[in-house]
């Protein structure tokens, strides 16, 4: 398609949509600012879902093994505004899915690893985007970097937080949110050192210019410092609002929910509370300043960051409304808090916590719980939760059991080994719940997995052990937190390599700093030939503490299903008034089990829900089905499903263009060793 047409099309459509008054969109990530993914369309309706059809699909073809598209899409005016697992950028008519433009920050090279992205920000004639460490503007016609944003198209979100930007690794795999003519954007930072600060920051949306920055891990003189040690502040990261923020433009508020602290599993070099660590934090949209708190979980050990953005609802009590905020937690927690000054709405009690840890690390004496709504995970794992799908499942189950410290949820992390459970990846996560305002029901998608955990002292010889190995395994075979490096020097060449550990990427820290150029290329070296000729650096920069992580991976059994009794993933519905649980399902299958009669287990999850005005709360989410589903929202009945060429793990969105009304998922696949996509599919009625 000839660019001189694009503009043509565009405006088309606009005119289309204002004049004909048969167009909906779904304008920012989410589909609302208060993030409740909420909509009045009502065209597909619970008696008409089981004549739902692919209307298009747009196949992206540069998926890649390992790969994840996230991306929630964004609909204005006819056009769907996306990302894809290499992430390019793409323009598409979000009638037919045929493409309009697309941007390649890459410029047609290769990833140097895998990104996670969960789509851009449309603002008036700009769209606005991250690569790594680039925040990007792009002309809303063209596709173009607007060069009059920040450096010739796009800010380096590496600058402006105090640290040497040599050393950072910054990303944001969460869109921002616009108010006035402010982008307020969270980030994501390395969950090892060296990491980043967290900082939650405001972007002129027209020059790029940094307007303003909240420290949320306080600089000296800011409230909270004295809950680190006095220097922390220069070398601790994260407590980062990866998974987004939420506006409110009415009361210029913006509210975020925080990650732990870096490292995430010992912290002997961030004693004390660590604000604003796991809080949620409400901030002057204007101004970024401090408006109130209320910290989750104090020094977090066990990498339970707040998993989603908060979302901003209105609830009945005692027939009155009262405007909240309703935050979902990795322990299965609903903390609900009066939106302008944080005051929890249920009541909340304190429970001693387990005083031991590694070293000198100190947890915290006590936590704080919600006692209303119920959890919607399980809270504790016992030798009767373990797996029982065969002899041979539950006897490995119980091995690895026996061979982990199982005591209490919130045991400091160990030598010996203990279980994460409620485990690192939810309870809730990024997809966030769903709220319907006419109901008061919160809607969550839960996974119920059992995490594995062990530390080892950081007494390593090897550069690679020491730096590489708590992620990518000891001997480069990966983990959950972490690719496999095995024939790595098939997929990367030298320069490549060291690129990425200078740099960092994601979750990745950046070792620029670190580690001296020597050292750089003596893992490089190892990692391209197994030879291994290094000495690890241990103790000499701030960044090396006395433990590493040995083992962190989903408790599985012998065939590689979770070692526990299912469900392993359910689908919740929470009052909000009442603080109950209206009901609860499993979510998910197996497709291996479910052919020889092992159904409903419930899968691991990751996307959130929408749900509709009229009746339904459409789903996909499901990491080994590849399925979609629409429920009856008052009781969780199952009224459609269809397959997906790959795991939709992300949320849907739901829009109207020239009275037809769309439903599309971004297929990415890609978790927990499934299968990659790359491939948007949307649904409409015949």
């Amino acid at each position: 398609m000839s660019r001189a047409l694009i503009p043509l099309l565009l405006a088309a459509t606009t005119l289309q949509a204002q004049t004909t008054g048969r167009s909906a969109d779904w304008p920012v990530y989410g589909g609302s600012e208060d993030h409740t993914h909420y909509s009045t369309l009502s065209q597909i309706s619970p008696a008409n879902v089981k004549q739902l059809k692919v209307a298009w699909t747009f196949e992206t073809k540069d998926e890649f093994t390992g790969s994840e598209m996230q991306a929630n899409p964004i609909v204005i005016d006819g056009v769907m505004y996306a990302t894809t697992p290499k992430l390019h950028v793409i323009a598409l008519n979000a009638a037919t899915g045929a493409p309009i433009w697309r941007f390649d920050p890459n410029n047609g090279a290769a990833p140097t690893s895998r990104i996670r992205h969960r789509g851009v920000v449309v603002t008036g004639d700009r769209v606005i985007f991250n690569y790594r460490n680039r925040l990007y503007a792009l002309d809303r016609k063209t596709g173009r970097p607007i060069k009059t944003f920040g450096d010739s198209g796009w800010v380096d979100l590496r600058q402006g937080l105090g640290r040497p930007v040599e050393g950072l690794s910054v990303s944001a795999s969460t869109p921002g949110v616009v108010f006035e003519d402010l982008l307020i954007i969270g980030s994501s930072v390395p969950e090892a050192l060296p990491s980043a600060p967290g900082d939650i920051r405001a972007f002129d949306i027209n020059t790029g210019k940094l307007r303003w920055s909240f420290h949320t891990i306080p600089h000296p003189g800011e409230p909270g410092y004295e809950t680190w040690p006095p220097d922390a502040w220069k070398i601790a990261g994260g407590a980062n609002a990866w998974a987004g923020v939420t506006i409110d433009t009415k009361r210029a508020m913006v509210f975020a929910a925080t990650g732990s602290a870096s490292y995430d599993f010992y912290g002997a070099n961030r004693l004390g509370d660590n604000l604003y660590a796991n809080s949620v934090l409400a901030l002057d949209a204007r101004t970024g300043k401090y408006v109130w708190h209320y910290q989750v979980l104090k020094h977090d050990l066990w990498d339970r960051d707040l998993p989603a953005a908060p979302a901003l609802v209105t609830i009945t009590r005692g027939g009155r409304k009262i405007d909240a905020v309703a935050q979902i937690t990795k322990t299965g927690h609903t903390w609900l808090f009066e939106r302008e000054k944080g005051t929890p709405l249920f009541p909340v009690e304190e429970q001693k916590m387990p005083g031991i840890a590694l070293g000198d690390d100190k947890p915290a004496a006590s936590q704080f719980f919600p006692t209303m709504p119920a959890p919607f995970a399980r809270q504790q794992l016992t030798r009767n939760d373990l797996t029982n799908r065969t002899p041979a499942a539950r006897a490995a189950a119980l091995k690895t059991f026996n061979e982990y410290k199982t005591g209490h949820p919130f045991d400091a992390p160990n030598t010996q080994g203990t279980i994460v459970y409620p485990g690192v990846d939810g309870g809730g996560e990024w997809g966030g719940p769903a709220f319907d305002p006419t109901t008061g029901l919160l809607y969550v998608n839960s996974n119920e997995m059992a995490w594995l955990l062990k530390l080892v002292p950081r007494s390593d010889k090897s550069l690679y052990a020491a730096n590489c190995a708590g992620c990518h395994g000891e001997k480069m075979q990966g983990s959950a937190a972490g690719p496999t490096l095995m024939d790595i020097a098939k997929r990367r060449s030298k320069e490549q390599l060291a690129t990425i550990i200078k740099e960092g990427t994601g979750r990745m820290p950046a070792f620029g700093t670190a580690l001296e150029g020597g050292a750089v290329n003596d893992i490089v070296n190892y990692l391209l030939t197994g030879k291994d000729n290094s000495a690890a650096l241990v103790g000499t920069t701030p960044y090396m503490l006395p433990y590493r992580t040995a083992f962190f991976d989903i408790f599985l059994d012998h065939e590689g299903y979770p070692g526990i009794k299912p469900p392993w993933g359910t689908l919740n519905a929470i009052d909000l008034n009442a603080g109950t649980i209206k009901w609860s399902i499993p979510f998910g299958e197996y497709p291996k089990l479910a052919a020889k009669g092992i159904k409903n287990t419930g899968t691991d999850n990751y996307g959130g829900a929408i749900v509709t005005e009229n009746g339904l709360l459409i789903i996909a989410a499901t990491t080994y089905d590849n399925k979609i589903r629409a429920y009856d929202k008052r009781n969780g009945r199952l009224l459609w499903e269809a397959k997906l060429p790959a795991a939709g793990n992300a949320t849907p969105s739901t829009y109207m263009v020239d009275g037809k009304q769309y439903l599309v998922i971004a297929c990415g696949g890609g978790k927990n060793g499934a299968p990659s996509g790359g491939t948007y599919v949307a649904f409409a009625l015949p």
